[in-house]
C-alpha cells in the first residue's frame, strides 16, 4: 500500500513539477478565489437574512405590543375586546396580508377584520416566538405570538401577530443577487489583477529566459545582471560557470595548438634519423612512425575543435571560407583541376571559424588529391540545415570503402601521399556539431562528400 502511495506521489510529482511557474500561481489564485468567495458570499448572505429577519420580527413585536396593550374583557358581556386602534389600515382590509388575532382557552377568537372568517393557527407559547407559516389564500406569513394572562382570567390568552413576508423575502433575494454579481465582479477583477501581478512579477524570469537564449545562440556572451536581487545572484553564478568554461576551453585549445607544434619538430627530426637506417629496418619504422603522426593529429584535431555551433555568434560562411578557397583554387590551377563553386547567398551559421576552415579544408583536400580534373563544392541552406557537397571525378569508392574512409588514419592507396586522416577528422567535426554525413558516388563517378550541420543562422 505504501509502494502505491509512492508511486502515486511520484507520478503526481513528475507531473506538476513541470508546470510552469505562472500556471502554478495562477492555479492557487484561482483556488483561493474559489474558495474564498463563495465562503464570504455564504457568511454574509446567511448574516444578512438573519438581520433582516429579525428586524422585520421586531417591527411585528412592536405591533403585537400595541395589541397586548389594548385588549380588555368584558365581564358584563363575558368576551375580550380590543378597543386601541392601531393606526395601520391594512388590517382592516379583508386578506391584506396584515393580521392580527387573540385566542382564549375556549378557542374565541377576536381578529382583525382583515381575516375575515379565516384563522390563523394556535401554539402555546408562554415566550415570545416567531415562525413562518401558509395563512389565507396561501398567503406565506411571518408571525410573531405569545400568551398572556389577563385579570380576571385564568387561562392565557394567545395573541398573535402576522405579516405577509413577500417583502422580506424579495428584499433578501435582492440582496443576494447584488451580492454574488458583485462578488463574481469582484472574482474576475482580483483575476485579472493577480494575473497581471503574476505577469509583471515574473518578467524578469522571461527576461532572464531570452537572455540564455541569446547565450546559447551566440549574440551574447554572458547573462545580465539588471535584475531582481534573487535573480541576479543567479546569473552572476550562471555567468562565473559560463566565464569558466569558456577559458577551459580556450586553454584546451590552446593546449592542443601547443603541443602540435611541440610534437612537430622531434616527428621531423625521427624522419631525418630514419632515412640512416638501412632500407630492411626503416620500412617497419615508417609505418609506426606514421602511426603515431595519424594518431596525434587526429586527437590534436578534435581537442582543437570548438563544437557546440549554438555557442558562437553567426558568421558569413562565404568571408570565413573566402581565404582558404582562393589558395586551394590555385593548388588546383597548378594541378590542372578545375574547382567549381555553387553559393546560396548570406549563408550564415553558427560555427567557429577555425573548425569551419578545418571541415571545408579536408573535405577540399580530399577532394582535390583523387580527382582527375573536376572538383565541385556546393553550399546550400534546407531550414535549419546548411548543406555542404562535394564532389570530384576521381576513382571513387565503394560501399565498404566509403565506411572505412571515415575511420582513424585509414589509407586506401598507400602510392598517394597523405594519412587518409582527413575524412575522419571531418567525421569527428560534424559529430560536434551534431550533424550527419555520408558518401556516395558522384554523378562524376568520384566521391561526393554530403555533410548536413543544424547551425543556420536566422535573421
Amino acid at each position: 500500500m505504501s509502494q502505491t502511495k509512492q508511486a502515486w506521489r511520484h507520478r503526481w510529482v513528475g507531473r506538476w513539477g513541470r508546470r510552469s511557474i505562472s500556471i502554478r500561481l495562477l492555479l492557487a489564485v484561482l483556488l483561493m478565489v474559489g474558495l474564498a468567495l463563495p465562503i464570504a458570499g455564504a457568511l454574509l448572505s446567511h448574516h444578512y437574512r438573519t438581520a433582516a429577519t429579525q428586524a422585520f420580527d421586531e417591527r411585528l413585536e412592536a405591533t403585537l405590543n400595541v395589541i397586548i396593550a389594548g385588549v380588555t374583557y368584558d365581564a358584563i358581556g363575558q368576551q375580550l375586546v380590543h378597543d386601541r386602534a392601531l393606526g395601520d389600515p391594512r388590517f382592516d382590509h379583508v386578506y391584506s396580508g396584515w393580521y392580527w388575532q387573540i385566542t382564549d382557552s375556549d378557542q374565541h377568537t377576536l381578529a382583525s377584520r382583515s381575516l375575515w372568517d379565516q384563522r390563523l393557527p394556535v401554539i402555546e407559547n408562554e415566550n415570545l416566538s416567531a415562525r413562518s407559516l401558509t395563512g389565507p389564500r396561501g398567503q406565506s406569513l411571518r408571525v410573531v405570538e405569545r400568551d398572556i394572562y389577563l385579570a380576571p382570567l385564568e387561562a392565557p390568552l394567545h395573541i398573535s401577530v402576522a405579516a405577509r413576508d413577500d417583502v422580506l423575502v424579495s428584499d433578501i433575494r435582492d440582496f443576494q443577487h447584488l451580492l454574488w454579481g458583485g462578488l463574481v465582479g469582484l472574482a474576475i477583477l482580483l483575476l485579472g489583477v493577480l494575473a497581471l501581478q503574476v505577469r509583471w512579477g515574473l518578467a524578469p524570469l522571461r527576461r532572464m529566459r531570452a537572455n540564455l537564449h541569446d547565450v546559447e545562440q551566440g549574440r551574447a556572451e554572458q547573462l545580465d545582471t539588471r535584475l531582481p536581487e534573487e535573480l541576479a545572484a543567479l546569473a552572476t553564478s550562471m555567468n562565473a560557470v559560463l566565464a569558466r568554461d569558456q577559458r577551459l576551453i580556450e586553454r584546451g585549445r590552446h593546449t592542443a595548438g601547443n603541443l602540435a607544434h611541440a610534437l612537430k619538430t622531434p616527428l621531423s627530426v625521427m624522419r631525418l634519423q630514419l632515412r640512416q637506417l638501412p632500407e630492411a629496418s626503416r620500412a617497419a619504422w615508417e609505418v609506426e612512425l606514421a602511426r603515431v603522426d595519424s594518431a596525434v593529429r587526429h586527437h590534436l584535431a578534435r581537442a582543437s575543435a570548438a563544437g557546440e555551433g549554438a555557442r558562437f555568434a553567426p558568421i558569413d560562411l562565404h568571408t570565413t571560407l573566402a581565404p582558404l578557397l582562393n589558395g586551394l583554387a590555385r593548388l588546383a590551377q597548378r594541378r590542372g583541376i578545375a574547382l567549381r563553386q555553387t553559393w546560396q547567398r548570406d549563408v550564415k551559421v553558427h560555427m567557429d571559424d577555425q573548425d569551419t576552415q578545418e571541415l571545408i579544408g579536408n573535405l577540399m583536400d580530399n577532394a582535390l588529391r583523387w580527382a582527375h580534373s573536376d572538383v565541385h563544392l556546393n553550399i546550400q541552406v534546407k531550414e535549419q540545415q546548411v548543406v555542404l557537397t562535394v564532389s570530384d571525378d576521381g576513382p571513387g569508392m565503394s560501399e565498404v570503402e566509403c565506411q572505412q574512409a571515415v575511420q582513424r588514419g585509414k589509407r586506401l592507396d598507400e602510392q598517394r601521399s597523405g594519412s587518409g586522416l582527413g575524412l575522419a577528422i571531418v567525421t569527428d567535426l560534424v559529430s560536434l556539431y551534431n550533424g550527419h554525413m555520408h558518401l556516395t558516388r558522384g554523378n562524376a563517378g568520384g566521391l561526393e562528400v554530403v555533410v548536413e550541420l543544424p547551425i543556420v543562422a536566422h535573421g
